[in-house]
């Protein structure tokens, strides 16, 4: 396969754990990067040892050289930045939450497919191996049929964000960290939720730092999902089924769960990582080599049936 060249648009904090990803993927390189300010795209350039550094988005999606554009902006900025990328006709890996509305998620999957271009939100939970062993063992039968999923998510310090607390920038717990349990129990279950309810802990003029989510699945699976930057408690997602559970701590980038029986069985789900977006970038090289302009995995449906249901937690509680 041949190299796939990847142009950074952001200098956002997660970037050098992206390119770190990268560079322990079987083809990618990490080839450019774009900030507004060419300041600060030359020194991230410098520090990643990233070959060239650009002074504008525009500049950056203007490269013909770079095969897929991967979008880290803040939140709100996802939408225009992506589109953007794709009216060069650039291929692009868009950053969680992927769009703050569901009328501009679907607008970016139409002129992907109008341009010819591959588009998939950045889900690295998905693709990491014990996700996939913990799918397989459900779809075996090693904890019975699912029947109740319990996601706890705890950030402790989200300083580091400046905008976290402005909703019209798309902080927030539900807008920054809801998609990941949400698409990760989707993606395990292959289903999207049928209906929904939630509470959240939000302050007059401020983001939610706290929310709880109740979802129904088909087949009368339940499940429910809290986070919050207020506790320090353990992360983890338990999976309950008729004959045992599956527990997974810290699911968006673990590399062990655990299968508990009924009967007092144990067995550990166990993997070798490195860096936890390696095979999520795998994932999309090989999606390019295919020519797929979707995602097997990571799917538009996915994708947009969660920002749907984002968008229509947050109509509720403001």
């Amino acid at each position: 396969m041949e190299k796939v060249r990847y142009g950074i648009l952001s200098t956002a904090q997660i970037v050098p754990r992206f390119v770190k990803g990268i560079r322990e993927s079987a083809v990618g390189e990490a080839a450019a990067i774009a900030s507004r300010e060419l300041e600060k795209a030359e020194k991230m350039a410098a520090d990643l040892d990233i070959p060239q550094a650009y002074g504008s988005y525009e500049a950056l999606c203007r490269d013909e050289s770079l095969d897929i554009i991967y979008i880290a902006t803040y939140n709100k900025g996802h939408y225009e930045a992506a589109k953007l990328a794709l009216k060069h006709k650039k291929h692009v890996l868009l950053e969680k939450p992927f769009t703050l509305k569901s009328a501009e998620a679907e607008e970016l999957f139409d002129l992907a497919k109008k341009n010819n271009c591959f588009l998939m939100e950045a889900q690295k939970a998905v693709f990491l191996p014990i996700t996939l062993k913990v799918k397989k063992a459900i779809e075996q039968g090693k904890i019975g049929k699912v029947r109740h999923i319990r996601s706890v998510t705890a950030y402790p310090n989200i300083d580091h964000l400046k905008w976290f607390h402005s909703l019209d920038a798309g902080g927030g717990v539900l807008h920054s960290s809801g998609s990941y349990p949400l698409e990760y129990i989707q993606f395990i279950l292959g289903e999207s939720p049928i209906g929904y309810a939630g509470h959240s802990s939000m302050e007059k003029g401020r983001s939610d730092d706290q929310f709880e989510l109740s979802l129904k699945f088909p087949e009368q699976i339940l499940a429910s999902v809290f986070i919050t930057v207020q506790l320090d408690i353990p992360s983890e997602m338990v999976i309950y089924g008729e004959t045992g559970k599956i527990v997974i701590p810290y699911f968006w980038k673990t590399d062990h769960a655990a299968i508990y029986s009924n009967d007092g069985r144990e067995e550990q789900l166990t993997s070798t990582i490195s860096s936890e977006f390696a095979f999520e970038v795998d994932h999309v090289n090989q999606c390019l080599a295919d020519g797929l302009l979707e995602s097997p995995l990571m799917t538009e449906k996915i994708t947009v049936d969660t920002v749907k249901l984002v968008e229509n937690m947050y109509g509720r509680w403001l």
